[in-house]
């Protein structure tokens, strides 16, 4: 198994909100475990023909913390007037589309209201486009990512007063 396919077992489970994934195959074990409240780190036991550079092969997934704490370094650096309101945050990995089509009109921009459920972009992942609804009624505040970003597990994307 290679990272590649690490990653889109990663991705699928956080598309699928799995919270656990274990596999076995001979002497080569794989167990990825999601938490929301803290990243975890995850063990991964294979013969010692697995690629040593996984952790380094992929920055974005549960295996390597360091995105995480960099996003809450950036946020920690914000001041307390800035990060008024509630935040809708990315559920997984992949490319923010603010729009339907890149000649579309965006589903929301700063100052548009909004009700729960609303859509407010797509997050595509492994080829499948993943509708981001809010979570509040509110008038979004700000929009924090560009269309066509690569987003992280847990980004903030808009801030809804």
């Amino acid at each position: 198994m290679n990272i590649d396919e690490i990653t889109k077992l990663m991705e699928a489970m956080a598309a699928n909100k799995l919270t656990s994934f274990e596999m076995k195959d001979g002497e080569f074990k794989l167990s990825l475990k999601c938490e929301k409240e803290a990243p975890q780190i995850v063990t991964v036991a294979a013969p010692a023909a697995a690629p040593a550079s996984v952790s380094a092969a992929a920055p974005g997934m549960t295996i390597a913390a360091a995105p995480a704490l960099q996003a809450a370094e950036e946020t920690a650096g914000e001041s307390q007037a800035e990060m008024s309101g509630k935040v809708v945050t990315s559920p997984l990995v992949g490319t923010f589309y603010s729009a339907s089509s890149p000649d579309a009109e965006p589903f929301v921009k700063e100052g548009d209201t909004v009700k729960k459920g609303q859509v407010l972009g797509i997050i595509e992942a492994m080829k499948l486009m993943n509708e981001i609804e809010s979570e509040y009624d509110g008038v979004v505040e700000a929009v924090l990512v560009n269309n066509e970003e690569v987003v992280e597990y847990g980004q903030p994307l808009f801030r809804i007063r």
